[in-house]
């Protein structure tokens, strides 16, 4: 079932905001454009910060959360902002159950981001 929601940007191109199959959400990767405007904030923080509410709306939509998550990929243009980028995520998720990650640097991404995150979530 494709996911769609009017809290997140539109997709940039040929693919969906989130795919839900059964019990698993998959989550396209969210950069941190400001749904109402389609404008990047200016920063990592600021960036992340609005990259991971768009997957929160994301996951809304799709009936989950994001305490459902279990993993998430993080793509960044510059991995010296990786601390500013923990500090972030780290108020977005619960400390004792915190997903599987993995995160990498990137040459560039779509707009000129600093960031994009995508994410797996498993609801019931």
């Amino acid at each position: 079932m494709r996911i769609n929601t009017s809290n997140a940007p539109a997709a940039l191109g040929p693919y969906s905001q989130a795919i839900k199959k059964g019990n698993m959400i998959f989550v396209s990767g969210q950069l941190g454009l400001v749904p109402e405007t389609g404008v990047l904030p200016e920063g990592i923080e600021a960036q992340t910060k609005q990259s991971l509410t768009n997957i929160k709306n994301v996951l809304a939509a799709a009936g989950a959360s994001l305490e459902d998550v279990v993993k998430t990929s993080i793509f960044t243009s510059d991995l010296s902002s990786f601390g500013k980028i923990n500090e972030i995520y780290a108020t977005f998720f619960n400390s004792e159950a915190t997903p599987a990650r993995s995160c990498v640097e990137v040459s560039a991404l779509p707009k000129g981001a600093l960031v994009e995150i995508e994410c797996i979530a498993i609801v019931g």
